[in-house]
């Protein structure tokens, strides 16, 4: 019997992401019939971190502000998975909150991820500089191979 492979993809709410999700669903059969697909969402951390430390920020405001996040990454899971059903792929979903490169790298490692398909923004090395990459950080530091999609122009 042949061992399952994991194929994770990487979401957001952007473009990029939505193309990169189309690709995988669109060359799943290339990867063979025992095939696993994971959603994988990570939820930025809260920017109120430091304030809230300092006693600005309530804990009342950061409930709302986490539950909103959490609302925002289900919704996000949601339109994803019902793409995949569109095309009669069963998916499982999942959400982390924390630095999108090392949440997704993290989750590639504790589930075990044979591939890790995330999307391409296509900044230029200025903006890649500044905003940095988190499709380039995964290529360098995830524990699987990772395949890049770019978005046609």
């Amino acid at each position: 019997m042949a061992e399952v492979k994991k194929i994770m993809v990487a979401v957001d709410d952007s473009e990029f992401s939505h193309y990169a999700l189309q690709w995988a669903l669109n060359n799943l059969h290339l990867f063979g019939s025992d095939v696993s697909l994971v959603l994988f969402h990570a939820q930025p951390l809260a920017v109120f971190n430091s304030a809230a430390t300092m006693g600005v920020t309530s804990p009342g405001l950061i409930e709302t502000i986490l539950h909103q996040q959490k609302q925002v990454s289900e919704e996000i899971l949601a339109r994803a998975k019902g793409i995949c059903a569109k095309k009669n792929v069963i998916v499982e979903t999942l959400s982390e909150i924390g630095d999108p490169k090392d949440a997704i790298c993290d989750a590639t490692e504790k589930l075990q991820i044979d591939l890790l398909i995330t999307g391409s923004h296509g900044y230029g090395m200025l903006k890649r500089a500044f905003l940095g990459s988190v499709s380039n950080y995964c290529v360098q530091y995830a524990k699987c191979p990772v395949l890049v999609t770019r978005k046609p122009s």
